[in-house]
């Protein structure tokens, strides 16, 4: 589960997830109650909450999971309704469309995007200060958002 925690860590947070009811079948991690732990057979498909499946070395998270972080003390940015849109459609975030930070952010670091109703939207990197930045300027480069599952779609 330590492919859990070191996602987690790349927006300075923690999830109290217990050790012991995560269950990874195949590549994909589920968080399960102990009631539903003891019901499910070797071979299930899907039980409890997707937390996000593996591809190598590389985390590729569940938006259930993402909302999990984003109630913690993560890094994480609230946007205006223009740029959830536009990050919603693949876009990046510029400084002008950015309404809140919940700590001080620099330059590589992971955040959430979160709308003005604080649901997770996805997550990005801080490409520069936010401080130093101009209103035109992308400071967070997306890197997934719930856009993407339809995007996908053809």
């Amino acid at each position: 589960m330590r492919v859990i925690d070191d996602f987690t860590r790349r927006f300075h947070a923690s999830t109290r997830l217990d050790q012991n009811l995560i269950v990874k079948k195949s590549s994909r991690y589920f968080l399960l109650n102990e009631n539903l732990k003891a019901l499910i057979a070797e071979d299930f498909f899907y039980a409890g909450a997707y937390l996000g499946k593996t591809r190598g070395n590389t985390f590729f998270p569940s938006f259930h999971f993402l909302a999990m972080i984003a109630q913690s003390d993560a890094n994480k940015i609230t946007i205006d309704s223009k740029t959830e849109w536009l990050f919603t459609c693949g876009r990046d975030v510029f400084k002008a469309g950015i309404t809140g930070v919940s700590k001080p952010l620099e330059k590589g670091d992971y955040t959430l995007i979160l709308n003005d109703y604080g649901d997770c939207l996805g997550f990005g990197k801080i490409t520069r200060s936010i401080d130093d930045a101009r209103k035109n300027q992308v400071v967070v480069k997306a890197i997934t958002d719930i856009g993407d599952f339809l995007r996908r779609e053809k």
